[in-house]
C-alpha cells in the first residue's frame, strides 16, 4: 500500500528536519552544530559557515572556527557575532574562538519556548503527511478501488502512524528541554 508508505516517509523527512533544528538550539555545551545557522558574506552571496571554514570543539565550553580562506576572517567574526545566538568571537589572525556561555534562567525559558515552536512546525508537517494519505485513500475510494471498510482500515492506520510519529516529537521535545534546562 503505496500511500502508508508516501506518508511514513513524509513523516521521517518531519523528525529528521526536527533533529537537524533541535541540533542548532543552543544548550550550554559548545557544539559544532551551533553554528550550523550562520550565514556568511563570502564571494558575492550568503553561505552556510560550514562552507567557508571548519569548526571544531577543543573544549566543552570553546568553538574554533579555522576559516579556508582568511581573506573570509571579519566576515565570519562579523556573521558569528550577528546571529541570534549570543555569541562574541574572538580573532587571532588566523583562527577564530568563539567562547560558549553558560545560559541564564531567563535564555534557558527562551530556548525552551523555541524549542516548541520548532517542535509544533514538525507536528504540522506531520499532519500534512497525514492530510496527503487521507485525501489519497478518499480519491481511491472514489474511484471504487478501496470499499468502504478497506478505506477506513487504512484511515485508522494512518492515524495510528501520526500518533507514532507525534509520540516521536514529544520525546524529541522532552529530551532536548531537559538538556537545556540543565544547570
Amino acid at each position: 500500500m503505496p500511500t502508508y508508505r508516501e506518508a511514513q516517509a513524509q513523516m521521517d523527512k518531519s523528525i529528521e528536519a526536527l533533529r537537524r533544528e533541535f541540533s542548532s538550539v543552543r544548550t550550554g555545551k559548545a557544539s559544532p552544530s551551533l553554528l550550523d545557522s550562520v550565514r556568511v558574506d563570502a564571494y558575492g552571496s550568503k553561505m552556510v559557515l560550514n562552507q567557508v571554514a571548519s569548526v571544531s570543539t577543543p573544549e566543552p565550553r570553546m568553538l574554533v572556527v579555522q576559516p579556508w580562506d582568511k581573506g573570509l576572517m571579519q566576515e565570519i567574526e562579523k556573521a558569528i557575532r550577528n546571529s541570534e545566538l549570543g555569541l562574541n568571537p574572538a580573532n587571532d589572525g588566523n583562527i577564530i574562538r568563539v567562547p560558549v556561555p553558560a545560559l541564564n534562567e531567563e535564555r534557558r525559558r527562551e530556548m525552551v519556548k523555541m524549542l516548541h515552536k520548532i517542535a509544533e512546525e514538525g507536528r504540522v508537517g506531520i499532519r500534512h503527511a497525514r492530510q496527503e494519505a487521507n485525501k489519497d485513500i478518499k480519491r481511491r475510494q472514489g474511484n471504487s478501488e478501496l470499499s468502504e471498510d478497506e478505506a477506513r482500515r487504512e484511515t485508522d492506520k494512518i492515524q495510528k502512524l501520526t500518533d507514532e510519529y507525534n509520540a516521536k516529537i514529544e520525546s524529541l521535545l522532552k529530551t532536548k528541554e531537559e538538556e537545556v534546562m540543565e544547570v
